[in-house]
């Protein structure tokens, strides 16, 4: 992967480039305060999250699925694979009678090096009415297959609009 892409935006004080992640990807612990919101309602609510960090994506955030509200999560028929992580199962959002549906998903027995992911869910930030990382309302990456969360704090540009595929 070429790591020095045309279009690299110069990170500022205090951020991060996408063009200086892994791959294979990195997954670290962080403290952020994740807030998520959907029909009105916080969903989750966590300083316990993890990032995982590839390059040329927004980090993507998962938190502990005891950060949900009850009731919340709910399982649907699909997977898919990643070649780092292993086998995806995926979940639907549901809130009274909005369902935001296979917006999350998680790895049930996650492959070796991403351990920390097991019990924890990621969200399609873009599918639900706000995700906030410590305060700051995210913004989704581009495309409609990667979960990447965009804040001020990262700079791209990010693989997922047309034209990135072969990035």
């Amino acid at each position: 992967m070429d790591r020095t892409h045309r279009n690299r935006e110069t990170p500022g004080p205090g951020q991060e480039s996408v063009w200086d992640y892994p791959r294979p990807p990195r997954v670290e612990p962080t403290s952020e305060h994740v807030v998520l919101r959907f029909n009105g309602r916080v969903i989750a609510d966590t300083r316990d999250s993890v990032r995982v960090l590839e390059t040329s994506h927004p980090p993507t955030y998962y938190l502990p699925r005891t950060a949900f509200a009850p009731g919340v999560l709910v399982p649907v028929n699909g997977h898919s694979v990643c070649e780092y992580k292993g086998l995806a199962s995926y979940l639907s959002v549901v809130v009274g009678d909005v369902h935001a549906d296979a917006v999350a998903w998680y790895y049930p027995a996650p492959l070796a090096g991403f351990e920390a992911l097991a019990g924890r869910v990621a969200v399609y930030p873009g599918r639900l009415d706000e995700c906030t990382v410590d305060g700051e309302t995210v913004r989704a990456q581009p495309g409609d297959f990667y979960g990447g969360w965009i804040t001020d704090r990262i700079v791209g540009p990010f693989k997922g609009a047309p034209g990135t595929l072969g990035w």
